[in-house]
C-alpha cells in the first residue's frame, strides 16, 4: 500500500472536502492489491450502493461500511477529489452513517468491481464460488476467445452478460451465423464482468474511465494473433438482462492482400461495370447491404485497385483495412461531445489534403450525410458504404431525415455514379453436398411447396434451373468443413457475394424517382422481373443472382430463400400459371 501523495503532485488537489473537515485529499491510501483491502485495519462488512440508491456510481465510487460501522468511499483515482465524491459523501452523511478515517481509499478497477459486485468478505477472501481472478488470467483468457475467433474466421466476437444469472453468453459471427461454440460456454457471469473491466482499460478513444454496465460505450482496441496485429472495435449495448459487448475483429497486418472483387463472389459482368466507374473520375460509388453484409471489405477491395497516380485518403470509424497507397485516417466517433467537433475539423483538412479519390467508411447519420454532400458536390471520387434493403432504395436512405441529403443533389446528374447492393450467403461444401435425389431421402420438401415436385415446377418456371443442377447442404458435413466443430456451419465452406448494381448516371428514370421520392415505382417495373439464367448478364437483381449461383451448385436454393423470399412468395406475387393449380397438393 503507498499513499497518494507518493503517487501523485500534491498541488493538483483542492482543499479538504466541505462536508468533512478531517478528509485530506493529500494521504489518501492507494490500494494496489487484494492483500492491501484485507490488511485494512477494520475489514470491510458490505457495499452499501443499493442501500444508498447509487449503483450507478458504483464502477468509479463504492460507499462501502466497515466493521467498526463507519463508511469509507473506495474510488477509482481520477474520481476520488471529485464533485461526485463529495456529493456522494455528504449522501452518506445524510443517511445517518459516520465517515471512516481515512474516509476514502483509491483501487484499480478490477478490485473496485469486485466489492461493489459483494465478492469480498470479512475474514474471508470472498463470497461465493468464484475467487476474483487476476487481471493477468482474465487477459489470458480473453486473449484465448479472440485467437479462436481469428483462426476460424469470425468476424465478431459477443459477450451477452446475464445479471440475474450464474452463468453468461459467449457467441461469434462465423460464416453469418450467431453461434455459441462449446468450449467457451458455461462461463459464471462474474468472471466475464471481471473480464470485461479489464479488457477496457485498453481500449483507446473510449467513452469512460471503466466499464459500465448501465451505459453504452465504445471504442477499440490492438491485440496480437500469431504475431499479426488485430483491431478489435468495442460497441456495448446496455440491455435489459445485462450489458452486450460486440467486438468486431478486423485483422490489421501491413501488407495483407486483399481480395478480388471476382474472388469475393462477384460475377466478371459485374466486376467489369466496377471497375469501369472506378476507371473515371468524380461522382460516388456506393456500396450498400444488411448489417454484416460484406460492404466495407468490397469498398476495400475496389480501393486496392485505384491506380497508384491517384492520391487516395480515407475517412473512417475506424480505419478496417489497411489499403495499400492510401492515406488512411481513422476517427472514432465516440459518444463525446468533443468527437463531433474533431470529425469536422478532420474533414476540413482532407479537403485540403489535395486529393483524387476519398474514401468515407460509413453514411449512417446526419454528420456523415453533410459530409458526404460537401464531398460528392466537390468533383473528387467518394467510395462509400451505407445501409439500404436494396441498391434502387438506396437514394430514399441517403434523403431520409436520419441522414438528411436532399433529394435534389442525389438526382444531379454525375453525383450518384454507381450504386452496388450485396449480400453474404454461405456457399456449399464441395466435397460433400448432396443432389436433390439424396436431400429428398432424407429431408421433407421446403415449407409452402407441399412436395418436392412442386417446390421444382416453380424453380422452372421462374428462373428456368433444371433439377439435375441443383446441389444441396448435406446435414452434418464432412470431415472437410467440420472445422469448427458448430452444427450450423457443417456443410459450407464460407460464404460468397451476390450483388445487384444500378448506374444513375446512365439512368435518367432511376434519378428522376429519387429526386421525386418514386424509388419503390422504379423497383417494381417489369424490367427489374426479366431473367435469363444462362446469361447472368442479363440479370438486374440480387435474387437472379443468387439463382444463378444456385443453378451452378454453389448455393442451397433455400438458403436463398431464407436470404430473401420463399419461392411460394414469389410464384404468388409473378402470378404464373401452374399445372398444380392453386392450393393443390402434389
Amino acid at each position: 500500500m503507498d499513499s497518494l501523495q507518493t503517487r501523485r503532485n500534491a498541488n493538483r488537489w483542492t482543499s479538504g472536502s466541505a462536508c468533512n473537515a478531517n478528509f485530506d485529499v493529500t494521504t489518501v491510501p492507494v490500494f494496489e492489491c487484494l492483500d492491501d483491502l484485507l490488511n485494512m485495519s477494520s475489514p470491510i462488512i458490505r457495499p452499501l450502493g443499493r442501500e444508498l440508491d447509487v449503483q450507478g456510481l458504483t464502477a468509479r465510487l463504492c460507499p462501502v461500511q466497515l466493521q467498526d460501522g463507519t463508511v469509507a468511499i473506495l474510488s477509482l483515482a481520477e474520481h476520488v477529489d471529485g464533485d461526485q465524491a463529495e456529493a456522494l459523501a455528504a449522501h452518506v452523511l445524510q443517511h445517518g452513517y459516520r465517515l471512516a478515517q481515512p474516509q476514502r481509499y483509491i483501487l484499480p478497477a478490477p478490485l473496485l468491481l469486485a466489492v461493489a459486485r459483494g465478492q469480498m468478505h470479512p475474514n474471508h477472501d470472498q463470497v461465493g464460488k468464484e475467487p476474483v481472478s487476476s487481471s493477468t488470467a482474465l487477459s489470458d483468457a480473453f486473449q484465448e476467445m479472440v485467437e479462436w475467433g481469428v483462426r476460424f474466421g469470425a468476424s465478431d466476437l459477443h459477450i451477452n452478460i446475464h445479471l440475474r444469472e450464474a452463468e453468461s453468453e459467449v457467441r461469434f459471427t462465423l460464416s453469418g451465423r450467431y453461434v455459441a461454440p462449446d468450449r467457451f460456454q458455461g462461463i459464471p457471469t462474474r468472471t466475464l464482468l471481471d473480464m470485461l473491466s479489464v479488457i477496457w482499460m485498453d481500449i483507446r478513444g473510449g467513452n469512460g474511465a471503466v466499464f459500465d454496465t448501465f451505459t453504452e460505450q465504445q471504442g477499440s482496441f490492438v491485440r496480437m494473433v500469431d504475431g499479426k496485429p488485430v483491431l478489435l472495435r468495442w460497441a456495448s449495448m446496455a440491455a435489459e438482462r445485462g450489458p452486450s459487448v460486440c467486438l468486431r475483429l478486423l485483422p490489421r497486418e501491413a501488407g495483407l492482400d486483399m481480395p478480388t472483387l471476382d474472388e469475393l463472389g462477384y460475377l466478371p459482368h459485374q466486376c467489369e461495370i466496377i471497375e469501369s466507374a472506378l476507371a473515371t473520375h468524380g461522382g460516388a460509388i456506393i456500396f450498400s447491404g444488411a448489417v454484416g453484409s460484406g460492404k466495407s471489405t468490397s469498398l476495400a477491395a475496389l480501393m486496392s485497385a485505384v491506380p497508384t497516380d491517384r492520391k487516395i485518403v480515407t475517412l473512417e470509424d475506424p480505419v478496417e483495412y489497411l489499403i495499400p497507397n492510401a492515406v488512411q485516417n481513422s476517427l472514432v466517433r465516440t459518444l463525446r461531445e468533443t468527437a463531433h467537433d474533431d470529425y469536422g475539423a478532420k474533414l476540413r483538412t482532407l479537403k485540403r489534403s489535395a486529393m483524387n479519390d476519398v474514401l468515407l467508411g460509413e453514411i449512417r447519420d446526419r454528420e456523415t450525410g453533410r459530409a458526404f454532400l460537401d464531398l460528392a458536390g466537390s468533383g473528387v471520387s467518394v467510395y462509400t458504404t451505407t445501409h439500404a434493403p436494396s441498391a434502387a432504395l438506396v437514394g430514399d436512405r441517403l434523403a431520409s431525415d436520419f441522414i438528411g441529403v436532399p433529394r435534389d443533389f442525389l438526382a444531379t446528374p454525375g453525383v450518384l455514379k454507381l450504386i452496388v447492393h450485396q449480400a453474404l450467403l454461405p456457399q456449399l461444401c464441395a466435397n460433400c453436398c448432396l443432389t436433390l435425389e439424396e436431400m429428398a431421402g432424407v429431408e421433407c420438401a421446403p415449407s409452402g411447396a407441399g412436395s418436392w415436385a412442386r417446390w421444382l415446377e416453380w424453380l422452372w418456371q421462374m428462373y428456368g434451373i433444371d433439377r439435375d443442377c441443383l446441389r444441396m447442404r448435406r446435414p452434418g458435413g464432412c470431415q472437410v468443413c467440420q472445422k469448427t466443430g458448430s452444427l450450423e456451419l457443417a456443410g459450407y465452406m464460407g460464404r460468397t457475394v451476390v450483388a445487384e448494381y444500378l448506374e444513375p448516371a446512365y439512368d435518367h428514370d432511376l434519378l428522376q424517382s429519387i429526386g421525386r421520392g418514386e424509388s419503390l415505382e422504379y423497383l417494381s417495373r417489369p424490367a427489374a422481373r426479366s431473367c435469363d439464367i444462362h446469361r447472368p448478364e442479363s440479370m438486374s437483381s440480387i435474387v437472379q443472382c443468387a439463382m444463378y449461383k444456385a443453378s451452378r451448385g454453389l448455393l442451397d436454393v433455400r438458403d436463398v430463400e431464407r436470404a430473401f423470399m420463399p419461392l411460394s412468395v414469389q410464384y404468388r406475387r409473378r402470378g404464373l400459371a401452374s399445372r398444380w393449380g392453386d392450393g393443390a397438393a402434389a
